[in-house]
């Protein structure tokens, strides 16, 4: 049975959004909502809001990956900013929703952990 991701942040021109799209098509899995990066901007204020009811949140640039076990210890908002927002001031793309995990970025073994 296929994954379902509940929420997909994702830019089409974007070769990591690319990269991880091609992931999930071949995986078969099943996105319920998607927002367009380059239509709606996330500030760091709806970025934080990302991750209420969120108990994992994992950070991926290239192959370093960062997880974070917001129940148990959750860092501050400074340190969780870094990993959420790009150069650009903006919630970094892709940014995907699955049940109470938070993933930002593209890493191929990390998304065949997840999906």
């Amino acid at each position: 049975m296929p994954k379902k991701i509940d929420w997909l942040y994702h830019r089409k021109s974007c070769i990591t959004c690319q990269r991880a799209e091609a992931y999930r098509d071949n995986c078969g899995t099943v996105v319920t909502e998607t927002v367009d990066a380059r239509k709606i901007r996330y500030s760091t204020t709806d970025a934080l809001k990302l991750l209420d009811g969120i108990d994992k949140f994992i950070a991926m640039r290239g192959a370093k990956v960062v997880t974070f076990d917001l129940k148990k210890d959750r860092p501050t908002d400074d340190v969780l900013l870094t990993h959420l927002m790009g150069p650009t001031g903006n919630l970094r793309a892709p940014t995907a929703r699955l049940g109470k995990t938070l993933v930002v970025g593209f890493n191929e073994e990390t998304y065949k952990q997840l999906l």
